[in-house]
């Protein structure tokens, strides 16, 4: 089944029906929108192997492009390039009210994640989130608490993680990523020669 024709009351049963961090019998139609390819290739592949119809875009403008679907569920970064993600999430919940909707961002700090739910999301998850803890705050019951990270990554693996991010964004140039994490470049060299650590 498709975003194209999979109903909003399909959507919505197939929702209904699924426990917490379980594969809904029925594709359920997701609007994901992250400017980081790589990830949001990474992402989607893991929604749809859980179940999800997922249509993925890397602006708002694309995103309004998608929002006449009404999808139930939707995945929004904070930050993209035309714009602050939070406005796209107020847009889709006027548009549906049912909707779960998760925010993700690399900025994380304790407003933004207030403004987040102000503004209708569910959960609000600082980057790099694991998909296994996107899809149980998507699929957790009306009203349910997200549960903590079961095995939540280490401090040492969060802070690779964002440098190998910032490093793709900056087209693998070691001395622009390294200008931007303020960090000396032989530092930077060395990091990005070890393995990822656990």
């Amino acid at each position: 089944m498709t975003m194209e024709n999979a109903s909003p009351a399909a959507s919505s049963t197939a929702a209904g029906s699924t426990a917490a961090g379980e594969t809904p019998a029925v594709p359920m139609p997701l609007l994901l929108v992250d400017d980081d390819l790589p990830f949001r290739q990474r992402l989607q592949l893991t929604l749809e192997r859980r179940g999800f119809a997922v249509t993925g875009v890397g602006s708002i403008a694309e995103a309004r492009q998608h929002s006449a679907l009404k999808p139930g569920h939707a995945i929004v970064d904070m930050r993209l390039d035309d714009g602050n993600g939070l406005d796209l999430v107020s847009e889709l919940r006027a548009l549906r009210p049912d909707i779960k909707i998760v925010v993700l961002t690399g900025y994380g700090n304790l407003a933004t994640a207030v403004a987040a739910v102000k503004a209708g999301a569910v959960d609000y998850l600082a980057k790099p989130a694991d998909p296994e803890d996107i899809v149980r705050a998507l699929t957790a019951p009306p009203g349910a608490r997200p549960e903590a990270p079961a095995e939540p990554m280490s401090a040492d693996r969060v802070r690779w993680e964002h440098i190998q991010r910032v490093y793709e964004l900056c087209s693998r140039n070691v001395s622009e990523t390294a200008r931007r994490l303020k960090m000396h470049r032989r530092t930077l060299q060395r990091i990005l020669a070890k393995r990822s650590p656990r």
